[in-house]
């Protein structure tokens, strides 16, 4: 008996961030999985719905519909919820229809209430009436760490029974081709701090970009990717002309592969963090990583990554100087990092996807339930 389920395809109209990354690479490896036919593939047929006008995801096994005339929340608490026919429903960026209880959703982390700062009031808003809403409704959750299960839960977002970790993975970075553009290979040294850029507070970028004149007092310099308007981040402690902060903007997975192998380290400073999906990136290219004691992050690097305070200016610049100055310690992250980020995989999450459908479909309950608690 055929077992019908579709995914949510939203992400697909949305700009790509580490959300819609997690959600791109769980179905491709759903399609995979099927082409193969894993066991819980068998009998179970996957559809792609998706508002009109999204972006293309190549497929063998899933079959990819675009439905509606419209996208945003709406096409999802209606048009997508209208499309499902009593079938399951997976959800793997953070929203879904509120009213599918046959529906399996992925909330990436508790960051509206840990770092409201970081969000506008109509996001942080609606995420805090809708999330707990999907808690409730949904017939499971999943999640990317065990930070962050833990903190859906202490929030009262989901019982801790009915929620799975499903961590990102690491191999949609093996297939990047370093390859620069003249942008990045200026910047690209083997003193060069590489940083992913965001203006959200609470990836505290500022902490390193204060310490911009200092870095270049030793020779350090700044690369920060994924923003170009260096105004954004200014707070006194760095000039927008500041000749050793190399503001790259947005790049190509191929140019950013390029830059993490040829500079010194990915500078990782958040206060909170669902996974750090970059710094599981820089570690599968060779790309040393210091990163704050915060959050998931000692989760997900353990011994691989170098550690120091998100308060504490003085611990980055020492750690900085540490990796700069011991080819040892630098060969000694590199291998740990591969070693660490290897073990993340996105065909192990997909597999425990397929485990957390079955379940929902009455298929071997009792080993499901084992099944997936061993994978948790």
């Amino acid at each position: 008996m055929a077992r019908h389920w579709t995914i949510n395809g939203r992400f697909l109209s949305q700009p790509t961030t580490g959300v819609q990354r997690y959600a791109g690479e769980i179905v491709r490896s759903l399609d995979a999985l099927i082409t193969e036919q894993a066991p819980l593939t068998r009998g179970l047929e996957l559809r792609l719905h998706c508002p009109p006008g999204s972006s293309d995801i190549p497929l063998n096994s899933i079959e990819r519909c675009e439905i509606g005339s419209r996208g945003g929340h709406l096409w999802e608490q209606t048009r997508l919820a209208a499309s499902l026919h009593g079938g399951g429903l997976l959800s793997l960026c953070n929203t879904g229809p509120v009213l599918s209880r046959k529906h399996i959703v992925c909330i990436h982390d508790a960051n509206v209430w840990n770092a409201p700062q970081s969000y506008s009031l109509g996001f942080r808003t609606a995420y805090k009436a809708l999330l707990p809403c999907l808690g409730k409704m949904a017939s499971s959750i999943s999640t990317v760490s065990n930070f962050s299960r833990g903190e859906l839960v202490r929030r009262g977002i989901v019982a801790q029974r009915r929620v799975f970790v499903a961590p990102n993975g690491h191999e949609h970075a093996l297939l990047w081709k370093p390859e620069h553009s003249a942008a990045t290979r200026l910047a690209a040294s083997r003193e060069t701090i590489v940083m992913i850029g965001s203006a959200a507070p609470h990836k505290n970028v500022n902490l390193i970009l204060d310490m911009a004149d200092r870095l270049g007092n030793v020779g350090l310099k700044i690369a920060v990717v994924g923003m170009s308007d260096a105004p954004i981040f200014k707070t006194g402690g760095v000039r927008a002309d500041a000749r050793n902060v190399h503001w790259l903007g947005r790049i190509c997975d191929n140019e950013l592969a390029a830059l993490l192998t040829d500079s010194l380290c990915l500078a990782f400073p958040s206060l909170t963090e669902g996974f750090g999906l970059p710094v599981v990136e820089a570690m599968t290219l060779g790309c040393p990583v210091v990163v704050s004691e915060r959050a998931s992050l000692p989760e997900v690097c353990g011994n691989a990554a170098l550690y120091a305070a998100a308060d504490n200016p003085q611990a980055w610049f020492d750690r900085f100087m540490e990796l700069h100055n011991s080819g040892t310690l630098r060969t000694q992250l590199i291998r740990k990092g591969q070693a660490r980020a290897s073990a993340y995989s996105w065909r192990a999450s997909a597999m425990r996807y397929l485990q957390a459908m079955a379940l929902a479909d009455g298929i071997d309950t009792q080993a499901n339930i084992v099944r997936l608690r061993e994978l948790t």
